[in-house]
Parts: C-alpha cells; structure tokens; sequence
C-alpha cells in the first residue's frame, strides 16, 4: 500500500490522468488511418493533393506519440533494452526504474521543457503556421507539444518515483 493518504491520491490523480490522455489520444489512430487513406486514394486514384490533408496526417502523428508518453509510462511499455532487466525480481527492477527516472528521465523532461520554452513562446507570439502554400495554419500548436509532452511525462515519472519508494511490493 502506499503510504499516506495524500501521495497515494496524487499518484491516483496523475495516474488518471496518463490514462486519460493515453486512451484519448488512442482514438486519433483511427483518424490518422483513415486520413491517411483519403490522402492515397485522392492522389493515386483522382490525382488530388491537398497539403493541409497530407500535414494533418503528420500532426496527428505527432500529438499520437507525443502525448501517448506518459501513458506509456504508466503502463511500463516504453522501448527499452532489457537483456539483463527482464530477469530481474520486482525489487532490482525498481531500483533500475528509480535511478533511471531520477537520472535520466527526470532531466531530459527539463531540458526539453528549458530548451522548448523559448521556441513555443515565440511561435504562439507570432501564431506560427506552415510554411507550405495550402498548409495547415497551426504550426503554433504543434509545437505546443515540446511543452505538454515532457509536463505530462514529468508529471507521471513522480508518481513511478513515488510508487517506487512507498509501495511495498513482493518480487
């Protein structure tokens, strides 16, 4: 069990969260497929191209991905080379997860966060859109995606960290 009643409601809180964000986005897969299929069949079949329909395809891959992280996270489904972790009891493999949340994970999100911050802002300033003639006028919120991504996948690395520390679970 988690210990305190407070950090056991904020990892439930930004574990729904994850979940919510995760399953949501899961449905614009569906979108994207078809979307991308209208795309092939209007070029290849009628020989139409619409960029604005080509890019939607590319940010709806982009938010898929991006905002799937913390999901992925929680879920413990994220890439990872595990030659030796699989084998490992519960108890090493926290420890692995910790240090490498602590370490790695943790300081990638801030640098991403610090160094994309300066970059959205002025996009948002400017209402940034594509570069290409009949693109989509969002670029401004895609990119918003350098900032939701590491503060969702922040967000959920605490609550590991936190499941980590105060949860007593047997190997």
């Amino acid at each position: 069990m988690v210990q305190g009643e407070g950090t056991e409601k904020l990892t439930t809180q930004i574990d729904k969260l994850s979940t919510l964000s995760g399953k949501g986005i899961a449905w614009l897969t569906l979108f994207m497929v078809l979307t991308m299929t209208t795309v092939v069949i209007l070029r290849y079949g009628f020989d139409i191209g619409w960029i604005w329909l080509q890019e939607s395809v590319l940010y709806m891959h982009a938010f898929v991905l991006m905002i799937a992280m913390s999901y992925t996270l929680l879920v413990d489904k994220h890439v990872r080379v595990d030659i030796f972790y699989r084998n490992l009891p519960k108890t090493k493999k926290n420890r692995v997860n910790l240090f490498g949340h602590i370490f790695f994970l943790l300081p990638t999100c801030g640098f991403i966060l610090i160094m994309s911050w300066q970059y959205v802002t002025q996009s948002w300033s400017i209402l940034e859109s594509s570069q290409e003639a009949g693109g989509l006028p969002l670029m401004f919120i895609l990119k918003s995606l350098l900032i939701i991504t590491p503060v969702l996948l922040t967000l959920q690395t605490i609550a590991e960290i936190i499941k980590i520390i105060f949860i007593k679970e047997a190997n």
